[in-house]
This record gives C-alpha cells, structure tokens and sequence, in this order.
C-alpha cells in the first residue's frame, strides 16, 4: 500500500507542476487587453495563435492524463472496511506458499546432498587409482 500511495503522491505533485506550467504558460503568451476605464495605451502584439493554441493543447492533455492517473490510484487503494480480512487473507495464502517452497527447497536441499555423496565418491575412486597407477608406475621401473 505505501508503493500506491507513494505514486499517488508523485502523481499529485506532478499535476500541480502541470497546472503551475500551464499558467506560466498562460502569463508567458498573453498580451496585456485593454481596459476602457484607464486611459494607458500599451503596445498589443498579440503571439501566433498556433503557438497558443499548442501549448492548451499539450497542457490539457497532461493534466487530464494525470487527473486519469490519480483516479486510477484511488481506486486502487484498498477499502477501509476490508482491509483487515484482505490482509489476513493475503497473509494465509503467503504462508501457504511459504510452506509449499520451503518443502520444495528441503526436497532440492537433499537431493543436492545426494548428488555431493554420489561427486565425493566418485572423486575418492579417481584419486584411488591414480595412486594405484602411480604404485605400479614405480613398481615397473
């Protein structure tokens, strides 16, 4: 459960920076409007709407992308009202694996001994008649 809510969490953070991007953007490609009360005069050089138009695109894109996201991770969050018997179950089915791999691992375990007898064995032959043949070697001359 911390892994999601540690995503959750990143995935909030990272819609915030969408959303802080976004209006950066917005203050970025704007040009200043015209009020009829004031009587200042600015220089209105509107951006390429392309451009603009871009940038809403993406953004909207990122934020509902994210905003999916996060819907995804709530619900996947466990229930509070079930979380205990989930745990308990998930807890007897994980010791029930347990037991079956440690059975597996005690079988391996003794047919790996099995096998280091069958090695020693044969080790201790080859040993046996080098010696022998050293014995004889020596013997002939």
């Amino acid at each position: 459960m911390a892994d999601r809510l540690t995503q959750l969490q990143d995935t909030v953070n990272q819609q915030a920076e969408h959303f802080c991007n976004a209006i950066g953007i917005i203050q970025q490609t704007s040009y200043p409007s015209k009020f009829p009360i004031f009587d200042r005069t600015g220089n209105q050089t509107p951006v390429q709407n392309q451009q603009q138009d871009d940038f809403a695109q993406l953004f909207a894109q990122l934020i509902s992308r994210c905003a999916k996201d996060i819907d995804t991770l709530i619900e996947s969050l466990p229930n509070e009202d079930n979380s205990t018997e989930l745990q308990n179950q998930s807890l007897k089915r994980l010791e029930a694996e347990n037991q079956e791999s440690s059975e597996r691992l005690e079988e391996i375990v003794h047919k790996g001994e099995l096998l280091l007898e069958k090695i020693q064995v044969a080790l201790e032959d080859i040993a046996q008649a080098q010696l022998d043949m050293q014995i004889t070697f020596k013997n002939n001359k």
